[in-house]
């Protein structure tokens, strides 16, 4: 086993009284790997996104920690460790790329890189002038993938990060998420098989709120993922 770089213990997450999502949820990611979490929808994916993001307040867990170390999830050590790229995301709708690209770099404290690989890869070469709120949904998906690839934070979040994009941008998002343990640890949600099965190292079955199974490299295939997803007898 290598480092652990975060670890979550017997998290609970919810929405109102009597809307849980997570229960006694615990998880370690180590140093360099690829994780790929997977489940039907509501099994609290985003949930788990949200909470490590420091979006979702209502909470509680017996630790969640950085390399070993108690961390606060909305405090700026942590926040400037991570980066997250949601399903869904209408936030500086009236920022365009390259304004948003340039904030995001100041927020981390970094000096904005050449993207112009990843504008290519992503097919994104005539959006970065266009505000956020104009662009379709892949498009603005792309806008914060580019930004997180071009970041390389220690810990990249990608909920559902296919979604919306075209073929050639999927087979380029593929690529970067197998090449990013050289620069930290990606755990991304993903209800496409193939997106699974072709980038990660491990994969975490999410049922009701809990990780269900683990299939770890020469374990991972696509058959036995849908067994364990109840998908077996569906035709």
């Amino acid at each position: 086993m290598g480092t652990a770089v975060m670890a979550v213990k017997n998290l609970n997450a919810w929405y109102g009284s009597e809307k849980r999502i997570l229960s006694d949820f615990s998880l370690e990611l180590e140093e360099h790997e690829i994780v790929g979490l997977i489940g039907l929808n509501g099994a609290g994916k985003t949930t788990f996104f949200k909470v490590l993001s420091g979006l979702l307040s209502t909470f509680r867990s017996e630790g969640i920690l950085f390399y070993g170390d108690p961390v606060r999830l909305r405090g700026r050590d942590f926040k400037t460790c991570r980066y997250t790229v949601f399903a869904e995301d209408d936030s500086f709708s009236y920022f365009t790329f390259w304004e948003y690209l340039s904030y995001v770099f100041s927020a981390y404290r970094k000096e904005v890189p050449d993207v112009s690989e990843l504008i290519q890869g992503f097919r994104f070469e005539d959006y970065g002038d266009t505000l956020l709120r104009d662009l379709s949904t892949g498009n603005r998906k792309k806008a914060f993938l580019i930004t997180a690839f071009a970041l390389k934070p220690p810990l990249l979040f990608l909920d559902e990060p296919v979604n919306g994009l075209d073929f050639q941008s999927t087979e380029y998002l593929y690529r970067q998420i197998a090449g990013y343990k050289e620069h930290g640890t990606v755990l991304f949600s993903s209800h496409i098989l193939e997106s699974i099965t072709l980038t990660s190292d491990r994969v975490l079955v999410l049922e009701n709120g809990k990780i269900r199974r683990t299939f770890e490299h020469g374990q991972i295939s696509s058959a036995d993922i849908r067994e364990a997803l109840g998908y077996e007898n569906d035709k």
